[in-house]
């Protein structure tokens, strides 16, 4: 039975663009799923796409984490493919696994007619079962043939690669280079075992901007920095993360080889646009989420070290169970601050709910109006701001409460 949509969820997928020299098709091919839902998705790039690529730091990765970053190695950047299924993490199955990625991409390089090494794959689902590789070879050539580039391909596609996700994810941005106007646009899945450390569990990006490999995989990592390494839903990283980002290079801009030049301070721009909205969207289809949190923290030593105390508070199953409880316990986010690691003046901290300071130079402020606090915390957005009073990093980290929905989804995950 498909579970509840979240109540943070958007009212609607999104409208998405065409992106020249991107085409996509999604099937039900039964990897684990009976009832005929899409479970495939093959997305297709014009031969000359750029692509880059950030993947898990899991040291128990996937079969198709580690042919990606070889495919990235080889083909020197070069994509014209990326095959992902749901349902089957193609994880933790050792030998196994390696001959199924193998099969896969023997069969899209066959239907497209590309290198192996042009091919890219993306697994989600359970960890630690044989990937039946042959439900979906046989449906490549199908796949190849119902390649579409229309605007409505996208949202199939983006339903295709959820689990447990409650509603498909997706998102679009345009910018310019040197004059000339180039699209983002992108899907993503995530819903549990969510603290990427690089990038979310799936995630898939295209641009028709011209960008050289090297520069699309410093942009793309700084961006992912700033944007999906700031979520959690769990502070588990999944076996699978994957976030791919092509450029078809369809747009006709001059190419620009350095990140650091000016000339890509808008594609910088959208691409945190982008990649954050998308993180964003995982974060509200957290599992059993009914409230999204937003931590800013300042005062820090650096922002690395501001990001780390966000995260802190964020993975406490303290801090959101009271959330969830609508309690503002603000001891329970002093706490998290305190086990961060991380330089913080006890007698020098602050923090706010929902704009209105409770706690301030180390203690609680002395009959502060809690009408305000509880109220805001009745809703679905909640805000938490703190000041560890130590220097000027700051960092903004997005989190979900944690609620008895949670044990519900993963307890019954593999049946």
């Amino acid at each position: 039975m498909p579970l509840p949509v979240s109540p943070l969820a958007p009212a609607r997928f999104p409208d998405l663009p065409a992106i020249p020299g991107v085409r996509f098709a999604a099937r039900a091919c039964a990897v684990r799923y009976t009832t005929g839902r899409p479970d495939v998705a093959l997305m297709a790039l014009d031969p000359g796409a750029t692509v880059a690529g950030v993947f898990t730091r899991s040291r128990t990765a996937a079969a198709p984490v580690d042919w990606c970053r070889e495919a990235l190695r080889q083909g020197g950047g070069r994509a014209r493919a990326i095959l992902v299924n749901a349902g089957n993490a193609n994880a933790f199955t050792g030998k196994r696994g390696d001959k199924a990625a193998a099969d896969e991409v023997e069969a899209v390089a066959a239907a497209l007619g590309c290198t192996h090494h042009e091919v890219l794959l993306a697994s989600t689902g359970v960890i630690g079962e044989p990937l039946p590789a042959e439900r979906i070879t046989r449906h490549v050539d199908a796949l190849a043939a119902e390649l579409s580039d229309a605007p409505e391909a996208w949202e199939p596609a983006a339903r295709a690669i959820m689990t447990t996700d409650t509603f498909p994810k997706g998102a679009s941005v345009s910018a310019e280079i040197d004059g000339t106007r180039v699209t983002f646009a992108g899907i993503a899945k995530g819903s549990g075992m969510i603290q990427p450390d690089m990038a979310t569990m799936l995630a898939f990006a295209f641009t028709d901007a011209a960008i050289p490999a090297a520069t699309l995989q410093a942009l793309l990592q700084e961006a992912a920095d700033r944007t999906f390494n700031c979520i959690t839903v769990d502070g588990d990283t999944s076996t699978s993360d994957t976030l791919l980002l092509a450029a078809t290079g369809r747009a006709g801009n001059p190419a620009v080889e350095d990140p650091a030049d000016p000339r890509l301070a808008d594609v910088r721009r959208a691409l945190d646009a982008l990649l954050g909205d998308l993180a964003r969207q995982v974060v509200r289809d957290g599992e059993g989420a009914q409230k999204f949190i937003t931590i800013r923290v300042t005062g820090a030593e650096d922002a690395r070290a501001a990001r780390r105390i966000g995260l802190s508070i964020g993975n406490s199953p303290l801090v959101k169970t009271a959330i969830a409880g609508e309690d503002a316990n603000w001891g329970r986010v002093v706490m998290a601050v305190g086990k961060a690691g991380e330089r913080a003046d006890r007698d020098r901290l602050a923090i706010a709910v929902g704009g209105v300071t409770i706690a301030r130079d180390g203690e609680a402020v002395p009959d502060y109006d809690e009408t305000p606090v509880a109220a805001h915390m009745q809703g679905r957005e909640i805000d938490i701001a703190v000041d560890v009073g130590i220097g000027d990093g700051a960092a903004t980290v997005w989190t979900c409460d944690l609620t008895h929905g949670y044990i519900d989804i993963n307890a019954d995950y593999r049946s």
